[in-house]
């Protein structure tokens, strides 16, 4: 089964244009080491929660918009190995995120599911 990585980010709304230019670059990173697939999803339907929402989540300013973000990989190994090969390229380290990285949240999840 695949692994995924999953991200959650709130991004300024008037900045989506330099989101997705960061995105495509970042993403091509990603499948040049090993990635099968990079998905990037503007919030156009994230409803308030009554106690916790992915709003809340990321601390998101009226003037952004939450961004659900993931990366699956072949397995668990090709994900490890393809960061390890990230964190020290030179282009990935010379990138900057066009939104607030401190509130971002993410992680990898094994898949155990899939229908």
């Amino acid at each position: 089964m695949p692994y995924i990585d999953g991200m959650v980010a709130a991004v300024p709304t008037a900045g989506k244009a330099a989101f997705l230019e960061h995105a495509r670059k970042a993403d091509a990173l990603f499948i040049e080491v090993g990635a099968l697939k990079c998905v990037e999803n503007w919030g156009d339907d994230v409803p308030d929660g009554q106690v916790t929402d992915l709003k809340r989540a990321v601390q998101a300013k009226a003037d952004e918009t939450v961004v659900f973000s993931w990366i699956t990989w072949p397995d668990k190994a090709t994900r490890d190995a393809g960061w390890e090969k990230l964190m020290g390229d030179e282009r990935m380290q010379k990138m900057q995120m066009p939104f607030d990285g401190k509130r971002m949240i993410f992680g990898g999840f094994e898949t155990v599911l899939e229908v």
